[in-house]
């Protein structure tokens, strides 16, 4: 089964109507998802990204951001991913190619051989077609 690692952008694009180009892009992904014909897999880090944007951007109330998190990690074909290879990260960062979170994306994406990267970020993009990594 297919596995996409979701970025905080992709994710923040699906909750909101920020650019609804990007959450026509996203939702397919989300509900091809909650079917079980692929799994999104969310790292620790992105869900502590999203709580912040959504608080200090959006002023969304915390006990909605906690609502939204729970209903996203409980959704079938969603895999909340803990581990990080630090050795695998601070190969990536500082090099130029992502900033940390990027790097940390990008590391768990490396372990994950095969896993698409969906992010909005054409840096980061740019940087994980360096890596040989996959992105949508």
């Amino acid at each position: 089964m297919k596995k996409y690692i979701i970025d905080t952008n992709a994710l923040i694009s699906f909750v909101t109507d920020r650019n609804l180009a990007q959450q026509q892009i996203v939702a397919p992904l989300f509900e091809a998802a909650s079917r079980l014909k692929c799994t999104l897999v969310c790292h620790q880090f992105v869900l502590t990204e999203f709580v912040f944007v959504m608080d200090k951007v959006y002023g969304t109330p915390k006990t909605t951001i906690n609502e939204m998190i729970r209903d996203f990690i409980t959704m079938p074909g969603v895999e909340v991913h803990q581990h990080t290879d630090f050795s695998v990260l601070l190969s990536l960062w500082p090099s130029g190619i992502a900033d940390f979170g990027d790097a940390l994306i990008a590391a768990t994406a490396k372990a994950m051989k095969g896993a698409v990267v969906v992010t909005f970020d054409e840096k980061f993009k740019s940087g994980l077609k360096k890596l040989g990594l996959e992105s949508l």
